[in-house]
């Protein structure tokens, strides 16, 4: 197994299927919502819709085209994510393996002027928040929600603004993901990519083209230097 050391001016974390584990309660939701859309497949949709914006996901498999209606849904979906995830015997929203010891190192530096991280996620911040919370992962200061980019991954809108948001250029930063359109986004914003397989398949991340693979982050070891992190990886 190749060990990789590399040097980057931040971290952007992914957040689902990353550094925490809501599966459970993305079952419950969809499950929840096929009773009000009759014609939703949830496993086609659990398929497809990981690492996608709710919005986009409630407007392609639902329906829903009115602005408002959608962003009623949406929170709707992301509220019951959390309180479906431990319904019927469910585990809830946990850490990921490996993330607890990563958050030790560099929970310290998140805040500016000098940021070492920052999460972007296609979850709405409210969701997020209740989400990291329940999972015991600290809220960096630079923080990229749903609602704060027009266009969500894969596009390289969020991993551009987190990038800005710790005053760093985006070709120093490392982008760790576990979706396709995840890994796409931090291509496109010209950070290296780090693809952790705990979503999805190694064929369908390998697709993505990431520059580093692994299990999960227990395969990955972050040491934050004077000026920027130590990221050493075991690459799968």
């Amino acid at each position: 197994m190749p060990t990789v050391t590399a040097y980057f001016d931040a971290i952007l974390f992914d957040m689902d299927g990353t550094l925490v584990d809501s599966t459970d309660g993305v079952v419950g939701a969809w499950e929840m919502f096929a009773e009000k859309y009759p014609g939703l497949n949830v496993g086609e949709v659990l398929s497809s819709a990981h690492g996608v914006r709710t919005v986009e996901n409630l407007r392609l498999h639902c329906g829903i085209t009115d602005p408002d209606e959608l962003e009623r849904e949406a929170t709707r979906f992301e509220e019951a994510i959390v309180s479906e995830s431990k319904k019927n015997g469910r585990q809830g929203i946990v850490a990921l393996p490996g993330v607890k010891e990563i958050m030790d190192n560099l929970a310290p530096y998140s805040k500016r002027p000098n940021p070492l991280w920052a999460i972007c996620t296609s979850a709405t911040r409210n969701y997020a928040n209740a989400a990291l919370k329940a999972a015991g992962v600290p809220v960096p200061e630079i923080f990229v929600a749903s609602e704060d980019v027009e266009k969500g991954k894969p596009a390289p809108d969020p991993y551009l603004l987190g990038a800005k948001r710790c005053g760093v250029d985006p070709t120093r930063c490392l982008v760790v993901e576990d979706a396709p359109a995840g890994i796409r986004s931090g291509r496109a914003a010209g950070c290296k990519t780090l693809a952790l397989v705990t979503s999805h398949s190694r064929q369908q991340l390998d697709e993505a083209k990431p520059d580093y693979v692994v299990s999960n982050l227990s395969k990955v070891t972050m040491k934050p230097m004077e000026k920027g992190v130590e990221v050493t990886i075991n690459t799968d």
